[in-house]
C-alpha cells in the first residue's frame, strides 16, 4: 500500500491484517492518559511546600515515577518522554532550561541501559542500582548548577537520591497494581 494512502475505517475493518493493527493501535493506547497523570502528580509534589528541615529530604519524584513507567513500559516511555517533563521541570522550577531535562534524560538513560537487569533483581538490589543512579543525577545536578553559579556545591543535595530509593519499593508496588487494574500496556 503507498504511503500516502488513506482508508476509511471501514475498509480497514474488512482488511484482516489492516483491521487487527487498527485495533492494536486503539486498544495499547487505552488508560495511558493515567500515566500522564501521574507525571502531572509528580510535578506537583516536586514543588508541595515543605518544612525547611525536610526540604533536603524532597524525593525526586518525577525521577522515581519517570524509572516505573520506563521499566514497565519501554516501548512508550523513554528518552523524548524524559526530556519533555524535564523541560516541564525547568519551567516550574525557573532553572537554566534544558538543565533538569538533561538529568532525566541521564537517569532514563541508565534505567534503559540496566532495564534488563533491574527487573530481573529483587527489590532490594533494585534499590541499590537506583540509588547509584540517583546519586549520579544529583552529583551531575550539582554539577551544573556549581557551573551555573545558581547554588553553593553542597553534598547534601545527594540526600534526596537516598529517600527515593528508599521509596522506590511502595512506588514500584502501588503503580504496579494501578498499572494491573487499569490495564495499561
Amino acid at each position: 500500500m503507498p504511503p500516502g494512502l488513506l482508508l476509511p475505517s471501514r475498509l480497514l475493518q474488512d482488511l484482516p491484517l489492516l483491521g487487527s493493527l487498527s485495533m492494536v493501535s486503539h486498544v495499547s493506547g487505552r488508560n495511558g492518559w493515567v500515566v500522564w497523570l501521574t507525571f502531572a502528580i509528580g510535578l506537583l509534589l516536586s514543588v508541595s511546600p515543605l518544612p525547611q528541615f525536610m526540604e533536603i529530604f524532597r524525593p525526586l519524584w518525577l525521577a522515581l515515577l519517570l524509572t516505573f513507567w520506563v521499566l514497565a513500559l519501554p516501548h512508550k516511555y523513554g528518552m523524548t518522554t524524559a526530556w519533555i517533563l524535564g523541560l516541564m521541570e525547568d519551567v516550574l522550577y525557573g532553572t537554566l532550561l534544558g538543565q533538569n531535562a538533561l538529568i532525566l534524560s541521564l537517569i532514563t538513560f541508565l534505567v534503559m541501559s540496566l532495564q534488563q537487569r533491574l527487573r530481573m533483581f529483587p527489590m532490594w538490589q533494585q534499590c541499590l542500582v537506583l540509588l547509584v543512579v540517583f546519586g549520579l543525577a544529583q552529583l551531575a545536578q550539582l554539577w551544573l548548577s556549581a557551573l551555573t553559579g545558581n547554588r553553593q556545591p553542597t553534598l547534601a543535595l545527594v540526600l534526596p537520591a537516598l529517600v527515593s530509593a528508599l521509596l522506590w519499593p511502595w512506588i514500584s508496588y502501588g503503580l504496579r497494581g494501578l498499572r494491573k487494574r487499569l490495564k495499561i500496556n
